[in-house]
């Protein structure tokens, strides 16, 4: 049975419970630099844009609250660092998407409500658009990719959505998405690249520090990057100090490799698709979210799949919340690479859903530690 050793603090060494592991580290760290090169792109998303994001989605979207984590060896009692988790797995669709969502569907016009809306997802964001939709009276149509997990497509199939299915690659549902507006008209709710869309996923950085003013680290998963651009955006226009930082798979490491280059790179879909974390499968970061990452963002860390499974379970078995893959990244990140973040006394880890099947948590849950 093994038990794996982190760094808390940087200083000493404390044991995480086997429980929580089914692996030993390798000792090898990723080490990237903090965003040096800052943009100065126009139409940045404001806090007053965000807060107004706030308002329009309160009847719609819930505040999540921020949950305690006192994971073994790293926070808790005799530790003085404090670990929150921002619970958007709460969410009425069991993600953060349903904020960005509401945010653009609720500034349509009459007329665009009636010819209805499109978006292209794997699962989160289409279950957003599907909920959004049904509260203005919209038809929403998703184009979803072959691999979606069957949970998110029978939700989304739920809330009354049409779905068309396509390959696996994030630009055959792109380029799906277009031609079905070129046919039919329907207004495109984006999944991340709009301002919108960023100051919708805003809000939920705007609650974190609303909760806990005197947060000193952020951390989001990413990529698109939507939410990471929109938290990022909210925390450094509230509290300049507070570090944030993004954290995606190692296997789809492309918002990593784009931050440390200084301009976005694509990642093949036959790359990306390699993760357990299907949310954060997406080629490329997207342009606007670019711009806010070099703004605001002061570092991507990528986690391994083993790293991610074990976040999993350490956020079960301390705070009963029930993570998917992507919702895990972030606390992957404060588990297991201590080493790479700037000294903390109160994080947040944003855990951004929970739509997890049933059968895969029960796997991973039950992975023998050895």
């Amino acid at each position: 049975m093994g038990v794996y050793w982190i760094s808390a603090a940087g200083m000493g060494r404390a044991a995480i419970p086997a429980v929580f592991l089914a692996w030993k580290s390798d000792g090898n760290a990723r080490n990237w630099r903090s965003a040096s090169v800052k943009s100065d792109t126009e139409n940045l998303v404001t806090i007053d844009a965000i807060r107004a994001a706030a308002a329009r989605i309160a009847s719609v979207a819930v505040k999540t609250p921020l949950v305690r984590a006192p994971f073994a060896g790293v926070a808790g009692h005799g530790f003085p660092r404090e670990i929150w988790l921002k619970a958007e797995s709460l969410q009425p669709i069991g993600s953060f998407k349903l904020r960005g969502a509401a945010n653009k569907i609720l500034q349509l016009t009459a007329e665009q409500v009636a010819r209805g809306v499109i978006t292209y997802s794997s699962g989160n964001h289409a279950q957003g658009v599907a909920y959004a939709a049904r509260e203005v009276g919209a038809r929403a149509v998703i184009v979803m990719p072959s691999n979606a997990p069957a949970i998110k497509r029978a939700a989304t199939l739920a809330l009354g959505a049409e779905v068309v299915e396509v390959g696996v690659a994030s630009s055959e549902r792109l380029a799906k998405a277009e031609q079905l507006v070129r046919e039919h008209g329907y207004v495109v709710v984006p999944p991340y690249d709009d301002e919108q869309i960023i100051a919708g996923q805003g809000t939920c950085g705007l609650e974190i520090v609303e909760a806990l003013p005197d947060v000193d680290l952020v951390l989001v998963p990413v990529s698109g990057g939507g939410l990471l651009s929109g938290v990022a955006a909210a925390v450094k226009q509230l509290r300049p100090q507070a570090k944030v930082f993004g954290v995606e798979p190692e296997l789809a490491g492309d918002t990593a490799e784009s931050f440390r280059k200084g301009k976005i790179v694509t990642w093949g879909a036959e790359l990306t698709s390699r993760t357990l974390a299907d949310g954060l499968r997406t080629q490329s970061v997207g342009k606007r979210n670019f711009a806010h990452i070099q703004a605001f963002v002061d570092g991507v860390i990528t986690v391994t799949e083993a790293e991610i499974r074990a976040a999993m379970r350490a956020i079960v078995a301390t705070t009963r919340l029930v993570p998917e893959p992507s919702g895990a990244v972030a606390v992957a990140a404060l588990l297991f690479h201590a080493a790479e973040l700037p000294d903390y006394r109160k994080a947040v880890a944003v855990v951004s859903g929970g739509n997890v099947a049933p059968e895969l948590l029960a796997e991973v849950l039950t992975e023998s530690a050895s």
